[in-house]
Formats: structure tokens, C-alpha cells, sequence
């Protein structure tokens, strides 16, 4: 007998050719199977799914895909449903409510522009309205009157794929300058819009249905301009009352001004002056802008140092640039004759067996108990009334905290406190308010596409993680990106509910940043496959396709970007060294851990 024969495939009698079905099936993971006749929308398979009225039905993943509503099913598939309380659901969700005030407002006032600045901390955009005086308090009214009457008539939204000389004749037509700039080196063949009433724009992202689904919306003025609210995830159907943002709202107008200076008020802009040879010169402006505003934050340090405060904490949300950040400013705080003693809050976490956990018990280190505050802030206070002080030492890889070095301040010596609780104002609550000079420290506010696409923050601090862990810590991107929710849970509750507690803040966006991340970022996107966020993936992508590249040699060595892309020439510069030629510091004890 041939052992290499080949064996014929067993007949099974129950296999036979059958006729194409005219239904199709899909399937809820975890939950039922609906059928319909081929080309029925996702849509309709998912409504009898979702029958929470609370968090209503935005999108969906088919098959792995993020998909709009009105998309039809033609063969079987599993889809998940997508709310307004996950994070593709409020992003379409917003983006569609931005539609329809842009329509709203073009409708009422036609020879106004409106343009989407920034986002507030209570769920909402600040806009301005442009070619137009500022619209008054009853013609906001108006506005938002007939906002909820095309809610209330639920007119479809419809997404047209224009070939991009159309597109381009679109908007030429209407004199919409930003996005014939954007489209001028646009490689695609062809463009999709959204029409509404007549009206047809360019959103870089999917959008709801139908304008019956945006119930939950505010407009109101605001200063010079007005605030378009919605709800949060936490909180799909409820407006959330406007929180303070006054000190805020001085970086989101100081950018602005850094933008005009730039000479690029959106991307189009940026990828001209790629094009055109530019680049070199915007990098070097806008870097010295950033160097002009540490330079203020030292001196308002120093201005109260004098009157007796001796501690900066320095807290902002991940990927904010805080570690270069708190280099750049001990050195300006040398130049203003002060020597930084740095303390990392880190080193003050529990036991890990003592530390808090979060659902399916991850340890949680991002929660005010996981520090040991008691300590931290007896130590402080020992430092500044001028004991000498044994530190601790935290050991991530035992989960045990041992001894460090032994600090004494020296009369021109001030303490530079780095963790994201530094604003807490539960934390150093016995000391004075004004002994504490707290820094506020993230990407508050990005360069946008056009007047009525942003580029969200948050995006710029993930592009910027999903770089720094690849080059830094050998992570795919895969691996942060399964990280991220975490993450942004930790800021939600401990960090930017008090940022406006800061005496100063600073905004680490530049301008030109995304061009240098996006060749670094675009092969690690590529490479994700986890089906848990692979949308996400490809969302960042089709993101950075409208940015044209930048190569990262043009970077200054003591950029905040080189936290992320690598070749810092602060990195082996730390507040420590700064501290050490004239601190009188004892041998480290005996430790439990190695401080790497």
C-alpha cells in the first residue's frame, strides 16, 4: 500500500447544491440571529436589538467593519451594535450634530460661516461664526429652534461618493477656500459628502442616518461666539451642566494666536508649507513659542518662590510631554537661580497587594488610594521645613516599595512634584494654596482639518503613545491600543476634573507634529489585527492620510516631540542630576529594587 496515496475526500449525503438564499442572517455575538430579505439595512437588522431608547443605536461593526446604519446587509455576517455611550457612537454622533448646525446656521444666515474651535470640559464644542457679527442670544434661538424642528421631521442624511474634480467643483463653487487647500493634494479618486436640506459638506467620518436620531443637544452663546453641546458616554441623554473652562480658554485663544503667527490655520495649510520648502522654519517658530511659554511659567515660579513657596507638582493626562516638560522648565528654573529637587509620586504607590483594583481586577494605579498620601505628604512637609528625608522607592516589577536616597533642601533648592494627582486639591490640603504652584500639562488644543472637522486631543496623545511605546518600550500598537480605555478612565476621574485647580498651564500641542508622527505611526496601525481594535486602527489611519509627512531630522534635539519619536538630547538630563552638584544627599540605604 502507498503511504503517499492520496485519499479521496468522504461523501457526506446530506451535502448538495441549494439555491441562493433570499434572506440573509445576522448574528449578535452572545445573542440572537435575525433574517431578512438581502440589501435590508444593518439598521433594521439591529433595532429589534436595541430596544434601550436610553443609548440609542448609532453604527455598527459588521464583520469587523464600522459601518453606518443605512448600510445594506447582502450576505450572512456578525455585527455588533454600536451605541451612543462607545466611542465610535459619539464621535458619529457629533459629527453629525455639527452637520446640522452648520446647516441650521447656513439656512438662517447664509452669508455666515461657522468654524468648531474646541472642545469644553462639560461635552461640547465652542464655535465661532465667521463673514458675520456675532449672533445674539435670540438668533441662537432661532438657530436651535430650527435645529430641533429638523430633528422632529427626521430627514435622511445621505452620503454621496462625488469623483474628486467634482468635489473640488463643489467647493469652489461655494468659496470654501480650507477645503479646496486640503484637496489640493488629495491622491484619492473620488470624495464622499454628506447632504442635508440641500446642503452637501466633506466630514472625515461616518455620520448618523437621519437627523431624527440627535435629540440631545444644546446651543447657546458663549462670549463672541456660541457653544454647541451633547451628552456625554457616561451619560447619553443628558446635557451635562457647563463647567468653568476660564483658564482654559486663555490656552484655546493663546493657540489660536500661535496658529496666526504659524501662518497655518488648518492642515491644508501645514501640507503647503511641506510642499513648499517651509516646513523647516514653521518647526523652528513653533518650538520657540513653546520655549517662550516655559520661560514664563519658571518666572511665575520663581516670582513665588520669593514669597516663600518652594514646590511645583506638575500633573497632565498620558503622552502630555510631562517628563520633557519638567526637564525644560528645571532648566529655565536654573537659569532663573533655582535648583529643582525632583519627588515622582510614583514612588509613593501601596504594595501591590494593598493596591485597588478595577472590574476584572487590574490593578488600579491610576486611583488617588493607590498612593500612599499620607506619607507623600508628611515627607513634603518635612522637606520644606528643612529635615532631611528618606525616600521611598516604588519597584514595579516586585510590587514592593523600599528605600531610596536621603534629600535635604538647601535654601535655593524647590521641590519639582511629577503624578497625575498633582491637582488633586485633596492632596497637600494642609499645606497653604498658595505654597503649591500647580502645572497643568497636556495637548489642550490641535490644529484642525477645516472650520468643521477637528482633530480631536486625544488622538494626538494616542498617535503620540502608539509611537513612544513601539520606539521606547518595543510595544505594537496593537498592545496600547488595548490599553487605551484604561488609560482615559484614569484621566476622566483624576486628572480633568481639576485642571482648572492649576496656577499655569501648558499646552504641549505643536503645530507640525502629526506630519513628523504619521511615518512612524502608519506601518505600527497597519500591523494591528485584534478585532477589538482594528476599526480603531483604521480610523487613526484614514486620519493621517491627510496629513502630508515630515521627516524627523528637522526636529530640535530639546523638542517635547522627541519624548515620542526618539534622539532627545535632554534624555539623559534629569532634574536629579540638576539637584545633585549641590544637594546634600546621603548614600541610598539598602534598597529592595533596582531604580534602573
Amino acid at each position: 500500500m502507498n503511504a503517499h496515496r492520496k485519499s479521496r475526500p468522504k461523501q457526506t449525503a446530506d451535502v448538495r447544491k441549494a439555491p441562493l438564499r433570499a434572506t440573509v442572517q445576522v448574528r449578535i455575538p452572545g445573542g440572537d440571529v435575525y433574517e431578512a430579505k438581502r440589501g435590508t439595512t444593518i439598521g433594521e437588522f439591529l433595532a429589534p436589538a436595541v430596544a434601550d431608547r436610553s443609548d440609542p443605536l448609532i453604527a455598527a461593526i459588521a464583520d469587523g467593519e464600522l459601518r453606518e446604519l443605512g448600510w445594506p446587509v447582502e450576505s450572512d455576517l456578525t455585527a455588533l451594535p454600536i451605541r451612543l455611550s462607545d466611542s465610535d457612537g459619539m464621535r458619529i454622533y457629533t459629527r453629525s450634530l455639527t452637520f446640522l448646525m452648520v446647516v441650521a446656521i447656513r439656512r438662517r444666515f447664509p452669508e455666515a460661516e461657522i468654524r468648531v474651535d474646541y472642545s469644553i470640559p462639560s461635552g461640547g464644542y465652542h464655535c465661532q461664526i465667521l463673514e458675520h457679527p456675532a449672533l445674539t442670544p435670540q438668533e441662537v434661538g432661532e438657530v436651535r429652534a430650527l435645529m430641533q424642528q429638523m430633528v422632529e421631521a427626521d430627514l435622511p442624511i445621505e452620503r454621496i461618493r462625488l469623483p474628486i474634480d467634482k468635489a473640488r467643483d463643489l467647493f469652489s463653487e461655494r468659496g470654501d477656500a480650507e477645503k479646496l487647500q486640503l484637496l489640493h493634494r488629495y491622491d484619492k479618486d473620488h470624495l464622499h459628502v454628506y447632504c442635508l436640506e440641500g446642503v452637501c459638506d466633506h466630514f472625515y467620518g461616518y455620520m448618523v442616518p437621519s437627523t431624527g436620531v440627535l435629540r440631545v443637544f444644546a446651543l447657546e452663546t458663549f462670549r463672541d461666539g456660541l457653544i454647541l453641546r451633547f451628552p456625554r458616554r457616561e451619560a447619553p441623554t443628558k446635557i451635562q451642566p457647563l463647567r468653568r473652562f476660564a483658564a482654559l480658554r486663555e490656552v484655546f485663544d493663546e493657540y489660536g494666536r500661535w496658529l496666526d503667527v504659524l501662518g497655518v490655520p488648518h492642515v491644508g495649510a501645514l501640507n503647503d508649507a511641506i510642499a513648499g520648502g517651509r516646513i523647516q522654519q514653521l518647526i523652528l517658530v513653533a518650538e520657540a513659542l513653546h520655549g517662550k511659554r516655559i520661560t514664563s511659567i519658571a518666572a511665575a515660579v520663581a516670582e513665588r518662590f520669593k514669597h516663600g513657596s518652594r514646590m511645583v507638582v506638575i500633573a497632565g493626562p498620558s503622552s502630555s510631554g510631562k517628563t520633557t516638560f519638567a526637564r525644560r522648565l528645571a532648566i529655565q528654573l536654573l537659569a532663573e537661580g533655582l535648583q529643582p529637587v525632583p519627588i515622582s509620586m510614583d514612588d509613593y504607590f501601596h504594595p501591590r497587594q494593598e493596591l485597588p483594583r478595577i472590574q476584572g481586577g487590574k490593578l488600579d494605579f491610576d486611583a488617588l488610594s493607590a498612593l500612599d498620601t499620607s506619607l507623600l505628604e508628611r515627607q513634603v512637609v518635612s522637606l520644606l521645613h528643612g529635615d532631611a528625608v528618606q525616600m521611598p522607592h516604588y519597584d514595579f516589577q516586585t510590587g514592593n516599595r523600599g528605600v531610596g536616597e536621603v534629600v535635604q533642601l538647601r535654601p535655593n533648592q524647590i521641590l519639582l512634584v511629577e503624578g497625575i494627582h498633582g491637582l488633586n486639591p485633596g492632596l497637600f490640603a494642609g499645606l497653604p494654596r498658595e505654597d503649591v504652584f500647580r502645572v497643568f500639562v497636556s495637548a489642550l488644543t490641535q490644529l484642525n482639518l477645516d472650520d468643521h472637522n477637528r482633530v480631536p486631543t486625544t488622538d494626538t496623545r494616542l498617535i503620540r503613545r502608539i509611537v513612544r511605546d513601539a520606539i521606547s518600550r518595543g510595544y505594537g500598537a496593537e498592545k496600547t491600543l488595548l490599553l487605551w480605555e484604561n488609560v482615559r478612565r484614569g484621566e476622566k476621574n483624576n486628572i480633568f476634573p481639576y485642571q482648572e485647580q492649576a496656577d499655569d498651564r501648558f499646552n504641549s500641542a505643536l503645530a507640525y507634529e502629526w506630519a513628523v508622527l504619521k511615518p512612524f505611526a502608519e506601518p505600527l496601525l497597519l500591523q494591528v489585527n485584534d478585532p477589538q481594535v482594528k476599526v480603531e486602527a483604521e480610523r487613526l489611519m484614514s486620519l493621517l492620510d491627510w496629513f502630508e509627512p515630515c521627516s524627523a531630522e528637522l526636529v530640535p534635539g530639546n523638542s517635547l516631540l522627541r519624548e515620542f519619536v526618539g534622539g532627545s538630547e535632554l534624555a539623559g538630563v534629569t532634574t536629579a542630576a540638576f539637584a545633585a552638584a549641590n544637594a546634600p544627599r546621603t548614600k541610598p540605604m539598602e534598597t529592595t529594587g533596582d531604580r534602573g
